[in-house]
């Protein structure tokens, strides 16, 4: 899986010209899930997204979880993510998951969060959504499952 999770003041999600989802000071993840993925890896995911430190503490650190501000989720899913431009001008998205897969665990994912007593916004799997966000910093942070599984050198 992959997310690029964004720190915002605020970010909305809006489909049909009506605000679908919206978030005041949290995360807009925009996941991606490949074709191999499973249930492990949305719950690696999960575990990062919802104790990254990325929030400033009082002494302007970034040392502070979504829990320790009270921030929101707002997740988007995103089969771009497993864009692949090595060949040509025109990316292939064959990596990405069919969606019977991908729903399933852009939808396991966002309960996840939401176990983890995280309020948690979303889009519409598949539609055409228009995103909106005031990053904030600007924090912007690109995870992928098979990276975080990989030993640190």
């Amino acid at each position: 899986m992959r997310a690029i999770l964004q720190r915002v003041s605020r970010a909305s999600v809006t489909i049909d010209g009506a605000v679908h989802g919206e978030i005041e000071k949290g995360f807009l993840i925009l996941l991606g899930v490949h074709e191999t993925d499973t249930t492990a890896e949305a719950d690696v995911l999960i575990d990062k997204c919802a104790g990254l430190r990325v929030f400033e503490d009082e002494d302007e650190k970034m040392n502070l979880s979504l829990a320790d501000v009270g921030g929101a989720v707002l997740a988007v899913s995103n089969f771009t993510l497993y864009g692949d431009c090595r060949r040509g001008k025109r990316p292939s998205f064959s990596a990405a998951a069919r969606p019977e897969t991908a729903n399933p665990l852009y939808e396991y994912f966002v309960e996840g969060i939401r176990a983890k007593g995280i309020r948690v916004e979303t889009g519409v799997f598949g539609a055409d959504m228009k995103v909106e966000l005031l990053n904030d910093g600007p924090v912007t942070i690109f995870l992928d499952t098979d990276e975080l599984a990989r030993p640190r050198r």
